[in-house]
Protein backbone atom coordinates (compact mmCIF):
# COMPACT_ATOMS: atom_id res chain seq x y z
CA UNK A 1 0.00 0.00 0.00
CA UNK A 2 1.42 3.81 -0.80
CA UNK A 3 2.31 6.06 2.40
CA UNK A 4 1.59 9.18 2.34
CA UNK A 5 5.05 10.42 1.69
CA UNK A 6 6.39 8.35 -0.68
CA UNK A 7 7.32 11.34 -3.22
CA UNK A 8 9.46 13.38 -0.02
CA UNK A 9 12.80 13.01 -0.14
CA UNK A 10 14.63 14.88 2.85
CA UNK A 11 18.46 15.18 3.72
CA UNK A 12 18.70 15.09 7.19
CA UNK A 13 21.44 16.60 9.11
CA UNK A 14 19.74 16.44 12.94
CA UNK A 15 21.54 14.86 15.69
CA UNK A 16 20.12 14.04 19.36
CA UNK A 17 16.39 13.95 19.87
CA UNK A 18 14.05 16.62 18.51
CA UNK A 19 15.53 16.79 15.20
CA UNK A 20 15.41 12.72 14.53
CA UNK A 21 12.22 12.31 15.80
CA UNK A 22 11.10 14.95 13.34
CA UNK A 23 12.30 13.52 10.65
CA UNK A 24 10.87 10.27 11.53
CA UNK A 25 7.82 10.98 11.67
CA UNK A 26 8.13 11.89 7.50
CA UNK A 27 10.27 8.83 7.45
CA UNK A 28 7.77 6.52 8.88
CA UNK A 29 5.07 7.92 5.99
CA UNK A 30 7.25 6.57 3.45
CA UNK A 31 9.72 10.11 3.53
CA UNK A 32 12.90 8.67 1.61
CA UNK A 33 15.40 9.93 4.58
CA UNK A 34 19.34 10.29 4.22
CA UNK A 35 20.57 10.73 7.94
CA UNK A 36 24.37 12.60 7.72
CA UNK A 37 26.38 11.90 10.61
CA UNK A 38 30.38 12.28 11.32
CA UNK A 39 32.54 9.90 13.07
CA UNK A 40 35.12 13.38 13.89
CA UNK A 41 32.06 14.46 16.21
CA UNK A 42 29.34 11.78 17.45
CA UNK A 43 25.39 12.05 18.01
CA UNK A 44 25.66 12.26 21.80
CA UNK A 45 22.39 9.68 21.72
CA UNK A 46 24.82 7.19 19.87
CA UNK A 47 26.43 6.77 23.33
CA UNK A 48 23.34 6.79 25.52
CA UNK A 49 22.42 3.67 27.13
CA UNK A 50 19.96 1.96 26.99
CA UNK A 51 22.14 -0.49 25.30
CA UNK A 52 20.84 -4.23 23.27
CA UNK A 53 21.96 -6.84 26.07
CA UNK A 54 23.51 -4.18 28.38
CA UNK A 55 26.91 -4.20 25.67
CA UNK A 56 27.75 -0.44 25.11
CA UNK A 57 28.58 0.41 21.42
CA UNK A 58 28.03 3.25 19.21
CA UNK A 59 25.34 1.13 17.01
CA UNK A 60 23.64 -0.01 19.93
CA UNK A 61 21.70 3.05 21.73
CA UNK A 62 18.30 1.89 21.66
CA UNK A 63 17.51 6.03 21.92
CA UNK A 64 19.14 6.49 18.74
CA UNK A 65 17.67 3.43 17.13
CA UNK A 66 13.94 4.37 18.02
CA UNK A 67 14.71 7.86 16.25
CA UNK A 68 16.51 6.52 13.35
CA UNK A 69 14.10 3.86 12.08
CA UNK A 70 13.55 3.83 8.07
CA UNK A 71 16.21 6.34 7.57
CA UNK A 72 19.52 5.49 5.79
CA UNK A 73 22.87 6.84 7.10
CA UNK A 74 25.77 8.00 5.78
CA UNK A 75 28.88 9.83 7.29
CA UNK A 76 30.14 13.08 5.53
CA UNK A 77 32.89 15.37 7.07
CA UNK A 78 31.38 18.53 5.89
CA UNK A 79 34.71 20.76 7.18
CA UNK A 80 36.79 18.60 4.21
CA UNK A 81 36.66 21.21 1.32
CA UNK A 82 35.75 17.83 -1.37
CA UNK A 83 32.60 17.35 1.25
CA UNK A 84 30.99 20.08 -0.16
CA UNK A 85 30.14 19.63 -3.34
CA UNK A 86 28.50 16.41 -2.14
CA UNK A 87 26.79 18.30 0.22
CA UNK A 88 25.29 20.42 -2.61
CA UNK A 89 24.60 17.12 -4.32
CA UNK A 90 22.64 16.20 -1.41
CA UNK A 91 20.34 19.36 -1.00
CA UNK A 92 19.32 18.99 -4.92
CA UNK A 93 18.32 15.93 -4.28
CA UNK A 94 16.29 16.96 -1.37
CA UNK A 95 12.48 18.43 -0.85
CA UNK A 96 13.46 18.99 2.89
CA UNK A 97 16.84 19.86 4.76
CA UNK A 98 16.66 19.12 8.51
CA UNK A 99 18.90 20.64 11.02
CA UNK A 100 19.31 20.96 15.06
CA UNK A 101 21.99 22.29 15.68
CA UNK A 102 23.09 25.89 17.21
CA UNK A 103 22.39 28.99 15.06
CA UNK A 104 24.68 29.84 12.84
CA UNK A 105 26.23 26.29 12.78
CA UNK A 106 24.48 25.56 9.25
CA UNK A 107 25.91 28.83 7.79
CA UNK A 108 29.34 27.97 8.58
CA UNK A 109 28.95 25.19 6.93
CA UNK A 110 28.10 26.66 3.61
CA UNK A 111 24.50 25.29 4.34
CA UNK A 112 22.55 27.99 5.83
CA UNK A 113 19.06 28.66 4.36
CA UNK A 114 20.49 31.32 1.54
CA UNK A 115 23.26 28.90 0.53
CA UNK A 116 20.76 25.66 0.04
CA UNK A 117 18.11 27.95 -1.11
CA UNK A 118 20.13 28.73 -4.21
CA UNK A 119 21.22 25.53 -5.04
CA UNK A 120 17.28 24.41 -4.89
CA UNK A 121 14.82 27.95 -4.65
CA UNK A 122 11.60 25.58 -4.16
CA UNK A 123 13.94 24.13 -0.81
CA UNK A 124 12.40 23.88 2.38
CA UNK A 125 14.29 23.76 5.37
CA UNK A 126 13.69 23.22 9.40
CA UNK A 127 15.90 24.38 12.10
CA UNK A 128 15.29 22.82 15.23
CA UNK A 129 17.40 24.84 17.99
CA UNK A 130 17.27 24.76 21.46
CA UNK A 131 15.83 28.82 21.16
CA UNK A 132 15.42 29.29 17.94
CA UNK A 133 17.44 31.13 15.42
CA UNK A 134 17.43 34.73 17.23
CA UNK A 135 17.05 36.79 20.42
CA UNK A 136 19.49 37.58 23.41
CA UNK A 137 19.39 33.77 24.66
CA UNK A 138 19.76 32.17 20.71
CA UNK A 139 23.58 31.03 20.75
CA UNK A 140 23.56 29.34 24.21
CA UNK A 141 23.82 25.80 24.20
CA UNK A 142 21.31 23.80 26.03
CA UNK A 143 20.16 20.09 26.38
CA UNK A 144 16.51 18.75 26.90
CA UNK A 145 17.41 19.12 30.78
CA UNK A 146 18.12 22.74 30.21
CA UNK A 147 14.80 23.35 28.77
CA UNK A 148 12.88 21.54 30.35
CA UNK A 149 14.44 23.85 33.32
CA UNK A 150 13.77 26.69 31.64
CA UNK A 151 10.16 26.27 30.36
CA UNK A 152 8.58 25.80 33.87
CA UNK A 153 8.37 22.00 34.10
CA UNK A 154 10.47 21.15 36.85
CA UNK A 155 9.33 24.25 39.10
CA UNK A 156 5.84 22.27 39.18
CA UNK A 157 7.24 18.64 39.69
CA UNK A 158 7.78 17.55 42.55
CA UNK A 159 6.69 17.94 46.47
CA UNK A 160 6.21 21.56 48.17
CA UNK A 161 9.01 20.96 50.61
CA UNK A 162 11.81 19.84 48.64
CA UNK A 163 14.01 20.88 45.33
CA UNK A 164 12.56 20.80 42.07
CA UNK A 165 12.63 17.32 40.47
CA UNK A 166 14.32 16.58 37.24
CA UNK A 167 12.49 15.30 34.47
CA UNK A 168 13.22 12.24 32.95
CA UNK A 169 15.33 12.24 29.38
CA UNK A 170 14.67 14.88 27.06
CA UNK A 171 11.19 16.15 27.63
CA UNK A 172 11.16 19.37 25.45
CA UNK A 173 12.85 17.60 22.67
CA UNK A 174 9.94 15.01 22.34
CA UNK A 175 7.47 17.89 21.96
CA UNK A 176 9.36 19.85 19.90
CA UNK A 177 9.91 17.02 17.69
CA UNK A 178 6.01 16.30 16.98
CA UNK A 179 5.48 19.69 16.76
CA UNK A 180 8.74 20.02 13.69
CA UNK A 181 6.74 17.48 12.02
CA UNK A 182 3.70 19.11 11.88
CA UNK A 183 4.93 22.43 10.21
CA UNK A 184 7.25 20.83 7.99
CA UNK A 185 3.76 18.69 7.05
CA UNK A 186 2.39 22.51 6.68
CA UNK A 187 5.26 23.81 4.37
CA UNK A 188 5.20 20.97 2.26
CA UNK A 189 1.26 21.68 1.55
CA UNK A 190 2.39 25.18 1.14
CA UNK A 191 4.67 24.08 -1.25
CA UNK A 192 2.62 21.86 -3.41
CA UNK A 193 -0.02 25.35 -4.01
CA UNK A 194 2.52 27.70 -4.34
CA UNK A 195 5.63 26.02 -5.62
CA UNK A 196 7.66 28.03 -2.57
CA UNK A 197 9.72 26.78 -0.14
CA UNK A 198 10.99 28.66 3.29
CA UNK A 199 12.68 28.18 6.70
CA UNK A 200 10.83 26.88 9.47
CA UNK A 201 12.71 28.70 12.84
CA UNK A 202 11.67 26.24 15.50
CA UNK A 203 12.40 27.23 19.21
CA UNK A 204 12.63 23.90 21.29
CA UNK A 205 11.81 26.34 24.46
CA UNK A 206 9.19 27.63 23.28
CA UNK A 207 7.60 24.44 21.99
CA UNK A 208 7.29 23.24 25.34
CA UNK A 209 5.74 26.11 26.69
CA UNK A 210 2.63 24.64 24.31
CA UNK A 211 2.49 22.18 27.36
CA UNK A 212 1.81 24.75 29.76
CA UNK A 213 -0.61 26.83 28.54
CA UNK A 214 -3.21 26.73 31.35
CA UNK A 215 -0.63 27.71 33.98
CA UNK A 216 0.80 30.17 32.19
CA UNK A 217 -2.67 31.41 31.12
CA UNK A 218 -3.61 31.89 34.58
CA UNK A 219 -0.37 33.32 35.98
CA UNK A 220 -1.47 36.22 33.15
CA UNK A 221 -4.73 36.36 33.83
CA UNK A 222 -4.58 36.16 38.42
CA UNK A 223 -1.36 36.61 39.09
CA UNK A 224 -1.14 32.95 40.46
CA UNK A 225 1.87 31.20 40.10
CA UNK A 226 1.43 27.06 39.88
CA UNK A 227 4.35 25.58 42.48
CA UNK A 228 5.17 22.23 43.41
CA UNK A 229 2.72 20.11 44.72
CA UNK A 230 3.32 16.67 44.83
CA UNK A 231 0.71 14.44 43.34
CA UNK A 232 -2.18 16.09 44.50
CA UNK A 233 -4.74 17.80 42.27
CA UNK A 234 -6.62 20.93 43.17
CA UNK A 235 -10.17 19.55 42.20
CA UNK A 236 -9.58 15.64 43.29
CA UNK A 237 -9.35 13.48 46.32
CA UNK A 238 -7.91 11.04 46.66
CA UNK A 239 -5.27 11.91 43.72
CA UNK A 240 -1.96 10.32 43.53
CA UNK A 241 -0.03 7.18 43.11
CA UNK A 242 -0.72 4.30 45.63
CA UNK A 243 1.54 1.20 46.65
CA UNK A 244 0.32 -2.31 45.43
CA UNK A 245 1.27 -5.56 46.27
CA UNK A 246 4.79 -6.54 44.88
CA UNK A 247 8.24 -4.81 44.24
CA UNK A 248 7.92 -1.21 43.32
CA UNK A 249 4.10 -1.56 41.92
CA UNK A 250 1.98 0.80 41.71
CA UNK A 251 -1.69 2.39 40.83
CA UNK A 252 -2.75 5.83 40.06
CA UNK A 253 -6.16 6.89 41.47
CA UNK A 254 -8.10 9.77 40.84
CA UNK A 255 -11.34 10.79 42.57
CA UNK A 256 -13.22 14.02 41.20
CA UNK A 257 -16.67 13.57 41.85
CA UNK A 258 -18.83 12.73 45.09
CA UNK A 259 -20.20 9.83 42.97
CA UNK A 260 -16.48 8.46 42.30
CA UNK A 261 -16.25 8.86 45.83
CA UNK A 262 -19.18 6.44 46.83
CA UNK A 263 -17.85 3.81 43.53
CA UNK A 264 -14.63 3.75 45.30
CA UNK A 265 -15.77 3.26 49.14
CA UNK A 266 -17.79 0.86 48.10
CA UNK A 267 -15.33 -1.20 46.11
CA UNK A 268 -12.63 -0.76 49.22
CA UNK A 269 -15.55 -2.38 51.25
CA UNK A 270 -16.16 0.57 53.20
CA UNK A 271 -19.49 1.79 52.28
CA UNK A 272 -20.12 4.18 55.59
CA UNK A 273 -17.40 6.28 54.43
CA UNK A 274 -19.65 7.64 51.77
CA UNK A 275 -21.56 9.83 54.53
CA UNK A 276 -19.19 9.90 57.14
CA UNK A 277 -19.06 13.69 57.82
CA UNK A 278 -14.97 13.56 57.24
CA UNK A 279 -15.45 12.22 53.62
CA UNK A 280 -18.65 13.05 52.31
CA UNK A 281 -18.22 15.98 50.45
CA UNK A 282 -14.88 17.08 48.66
CA UNK A 283 -13.98 20.15 50.66
CA UNK A 284 -14.18 17.93 53.86
CA UNK A 285 -12.19 15.17 51.64
CA UNK A 286 -9.45 18.03 50.81
CA UNK A 287 -9.62 19.11 54.51
CA UNK A 288 -8.81 15.00 55.33
CA UNK A 289 -6.38 14.45 52.45
CA UNK A 290 -3.58 12.73 54.65
CA UNK A 291 -6.09 10.52 56.43
CA UNK A 292 -7.80 9.32 52.67
CA UNK A 293 -4.66 8.84 51.19
CA UNK A 294 -3.30 6.63 54.00
CA UNK A 295 -6.74 4.91 53.67
CA UNK A 296 -6.32 4.08 50.11
CA UNK A 297 -2.52 3.23 50.35
CA UNK A 298 -3.58 0.37 53.37
CA UNK A 299 -6.12 -0.90 50.32
CA UNK A 300 -4.28 -0.95 47.30
CA UNK A 301 -1.27 -2.60 49.49
CA UNK A 302 -3.45 -5.74 49.56
CA UNK A 303 -4.08 -6.36 45.78
CA UNK A 304 -2.18 -6.21 43.16
CA UNK A 305 -1.76 -3.46 40.53
CA UNK A 306 -3.22 -4.76 37.68
CA UNK A 307 -6.02 -6.08 40.23
CA UNK A 308 -6.87 -2.09 41.67
CA UNK A 309 -6.83 -0.89 38.01
CA UNK A 310 -9.10 -3.21 36.86
CA UNK A 311 -11.66 -3.14 39.68
CA UNK A 312 -11.76 0.48 39.86
CA UNK A 313 -12.51 0.82 36.42
CA UNK A 314 -15.37 -1.37 36.30
CA UNK A 315 -16.61 0.54 39.23
CA UNK A 316 -16.32 3.96 37.15
CA UNK A 317 -13.49 5.34 39.29
CA UNK A 318 -10.28 6.77 37.45
CA UNK A 319 -7.56 4.44 37.60
CA UNK A 320 -4.33 3.33 36.13
CA UNK A 321 -1.48 1.01 36.95
CA UNK A 322 2.05 2.88 36.85
CA UNK A 323 3.63 1.07 34.06
CA UNK A 324 7.14 -0.35 33.42
CA UNK A 325 8.80 -0.77 30.21
CA UNK A 326 8.30 -4.75 30.55
CA UNK A 327 4.65 -3.96 31.57
CA UNK A 328 4.34 -1.79 28.35
CA UNK A 329 5.66 -4.68 26.11
CA UNK A 330 3.01 -6.99 27.23
CA UNK A 331 0.33 -4.47 27.26
CA UNK A 332 -2.86 -6.08 25.68
CA UNK A 333 -3.90 -2.51 24.38
CA UNK A 334 -0.53 -2.16 22.28
CA UNK A 335 -0.37 -5.93 21.55
CA UNK A 336 -3.53 -4.94 19.69
CA UNK A 337 -2.69 -1.58 17.90
CA UNK A 338 0.81 -3.60 16.89
CA UNK A 339 2.41 -0.49 18.55
CA UNK A 340 5.50 -2.09 18.62
CA UNK A 341 7.08 -3.71 15.49
CA UNK A 342 10.17 -5.81 15.53
CA UNK A 343 12.78 -5.07 13.04
CA UNK A 344 16.39 -6.77 12.16
CA UNK A 345 19.61 -4.77 13.00
CA UNK A 346 23.01 -5.57 11.40
CA UNK A 347 24.61 -5.15 14.82
CA UNK A 348 22.41 -5.92 17.80
CA UNK A 349 19.94 -8.22 15.93
CA UNK A 350 16.62 -8.66 16.49
CA UNK A 351 15.04 -5.81 18.63
CA UNK A 352 11.59 -3.79 19.02
CA UNK A 353 10.43 -0.31 18.48
CA UNK A 354 8.04 2.28 18.73
CA UNK A 355 5.30 3.67 16.18
CA UNK A 356 3.78 6.92 16.08
CA UNK A 357 0.37 6.12 17.67
CA UNK A 358 -1.68 7.75 14.52
CA UNK A 359 -3.18 5.24 11.93
CA UNK A 360 -4.28 6.35 8.24
CA UNK A 361 -6.30 3.98 6.63
CA UNK A 362 -5.34 4.76 3.35
CA UNK A 363 -1.66 5.77 3.36
CA UNK A 364 -0.21 3.73 6.96
CA UNK A 365 2.92 4.45 7.97
CA UNK A 366 5.13 1.48 8.65
CA UNK A 367 8.19 0.80 10.60
CA UNK A 368 10.45 -1.04 7.45
CA UNK A 369 14.04 -0.72 8.20
CA UNK A 370 16.18 -0.61 11.61
CA UNK A 371 18.24 2.50 12.58
CA UNK A 372 21.44 2.46 10.40
CA UNK A 373 24.56 1.59 12.10
CA UNK A 374 27.43 4.22 11.36
CA UNK A 375 28.31 5.02 7.69
CA UNK A 376 26.24 2.07 6.92
CA UNK A 377 24.97 3.06 3.20
CA UNK A 378 27.81 5.50 2.13
CA UNK A 379 28.60 3.30 -0.87
CA UNK A 380 24.88 3.19 -1.81
CA UNK A 381 24.25 6.62 -1.60
CA UNK A 382 27.17 8.09 -3.21
CA UNK A 383 27.45 5.42 -6.09
CA UNK A 384 23.35 4.65 -6.90
CA UNK A 385 22.12 7.76 -5.76
CA UNK A 386 24.61 10.82 -6.37
CA UNK A 387 26.49 8.87 -9.20
CA UNK A 388 29.98 8.79 -7.78
CA UNK A 389 32.18 5.54 -9.62
CA UNK A 390 33.92 3.08 -7.19
CA UNK A 391 37.57 4.54 -8.09
CA UNK A 392 36.19 8.25 -7.23
CA UNK A 393 34.66 6.75 -3.82
CA UNK A 394 37.61 5.11 -3.02
CA UNK A 395 39.58 8.58 -3.56
CA UNK A 396 37.20 10.30 -1.26
CA UNK A 397 37.34 8.16 1.43
CA UNK A 398 41.25 7.51 1.52
CA UNK A 399 40.99 11.31 1.61
CA UNK A 400 38.87 11.40 4.72
CA UNK A 401 35.75 12.78 3.49
CA UNK A 402 33.59 10.03 4.79
CA UNK A 403 34.80 10.28 7.89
Amino acid sequence: MRKALDDIKIADFTWYVAGPLCVRYLADYGARVIHVETARRLDGVRKLPPYKDNTPGINRSGFFHNYNCNKLGITLNLEHPRARDLAAALVRWADVVAESFGPGVMDDLGLGYEAVSRIRPDIIMISLSSKGQTGPHASLPAVGMHLAALSGFMEITGWPDRDPSLLYGAYTDSIAGRFGAAALLAALDHRSRTGRGQHIDLSQYEAGLQFLAPPLIDCASSGRVLGRNGNRHTFAVPHGVYPCQGDDRWCAIAVFTDGEWAALCRTMGQPSWIDDDRYATFLSRKSHEEEVDRLVARWTAEHTAEEVMATLQAAGVSAGLVATAEDLHRDPQLKARQHFTALEHPEIGRSTYDSLGSRLSRTPAGLDRAAPILGQDNYHVFTQIFGLSDEEFADLAGQGVFD
